[in-house]
């Protein structure tokens, strides 16, 4: 009986013995998945306002074939404008399916936080990132190239009937008294639905925004009475006045009624309280003092300045002086061999190129403004 259980637990030892010897299987691992192939539904959108709920842009791409029930997979649409690499890319996120869908207002609406101009074609791209569930093997698709000509939408604040703005408060130059000083306390507009002005104000101070001057009845505000200066959301005849800036000094006031807000500036120019011509372009030559008023500039209001139907020699040149008589300071131009700039474009304070003039002699229109730092010659 011993010999018999003895042999029993070698035959057991062994047995087991072997079993612990054996290989293993390998652990399964899941196959690699791939990028998947987007494809859009156009390469030019140029939609109206009537279509603006309507389907207007369509992506597709492929499967990334991963080793996971379709359902669970997990796409990240990234949307751009083109060359930036995406950087401030919008994404929209898709589980499962291999295909999404944007309205005109929607993509409308993209395009236009990018500051995309009204009807101007502007480039985009797209691509798709695919992954697990969990993100985990995430792999980026083909970037898809299109066009996209944004609509006009109305403005978010309704425009000046006026079409004029008026700054007034303690932070301005005039404090709170209505009708105030024009037109150094104007606004200048820029386009349609933006208006600027260039303006001295008093730090820690208030102020309105008046479509009509000397009426207190219709005002521009803000809602929030605890908004920052420097920018923020604004209305019409809301409850509460504009913060200024806590320090005094030069700003410019930005207000876009196309998205509602507002800026407000360091201004780092210099603005004149006149300005005169003078140059071999004008009928009284370099000759300075200029004759007035023949050769003076009219101020339109706190940023611009223009003289109308004035002569002008051919092939000439010109500068733009802030005090007549004196050649202490002028306006210019930094580099004048610029194809076109006898037209318009960049001038400044002090600079070393004098303005050229139109080829031909002949009656012109010179305007000036401010806050954008421009010139235009028509």
């Amino acid at each position: 009986m011993k010999n018999f259980i003895k042999s029993l637990f070698a035959i057991l030892f062994i047995a087991f013995a072997i079993s612990s010897c054996d290989k293993k299987n390998d652990l399964v691992t899941s196959p690699n998945g791939n990028a998947s192939l987007l494809t859009s539904s156009t390469a030019t959108l140029a939609p109206i306002p009537a279509d603006s709920n309507n389907l207007a842009l369509s992506f597709n791409w492929t499967s990334p074939n991963y080793a996971q029930d379709a359902n669970n997979y997990k796409y990240i649409l990234q949307i751009d404008t083109a060359g930036r690499n995406f950087a401030k890319a919008t994404t929209k996120t898709i589980s499962g399916a291999l295909k999404t869908s944007f309205t005109a207002k929607e993509v409308n609406t993209l395009a236009l936080s990018y500051g995309f101009a009204f009807n101007v074609a502007y480039g985009m791209e797209a691509r798709i990132i695919s992954s697990y569930g969990n993100n985990n093997e995430q792999y980026i698709s083909n970037v898809v190239k299109f066009q996209y000509t944004p609509y006009k939408v109305p403005p978010k604040v309704a425009l000046p009937v006026t079409n004029k703005l008026f700054l007034v408060g303690s932070a301005s130059q005039g404090g709170w008294t209505n009708p105030v000083p024009a037109p150094t306390q104007e606004f200048s507009k820029l386009d349609e639905t933006t208006y600027a002005g260039v303006f001295n104000l008093n730090g820690g101070s208030q102020y309105l925004v008046l479509p009509e001057n000397g009426v207190w009845a219709t005002k521009f505000s803000i809602g929030d009475g605890n908004q920052p200066a420097a920018s923020g959301n604004f209305g019409f005849n809301l409850d509460n006045n504009f913060n200024g800036p806590s320090t005094s000094g030069w700003y410019i006031i930005k207000l876009d009624f196309q998205t509602g807000k507002y800026s407000v500036t360091p201004y780092t120019g210099t603005l004149p309280n006149n300005l005169f011509i003078v140059g071999s372009a004008t009928q009284g030559g370099w000759n300075n003092p200029v004759p007035v008023p023949s050769q003076q500039l009219t101020r339109l209001n706190s940023s611009e300045f223009k003289i109308t139907s004035l002569a002008l020699n051919g092939g000439s040149e010109y500068l733009l002086l802030p005090v007549n008589g004196d050649w202490s300071h002028k306006y210019a131009l930094l580099d004048n061999s610029i194809p076109g700039i006898s037209a318009g474009g960049d001038f400044g304070y002090d600079l070393g190129a004098n303005f050229k003039g139109p080829l031909t002699s002949g009656n012109y229109t010179i305007s000036v403004n401010f806050v954008t730092g421009k010139f235009k010659v028509q």
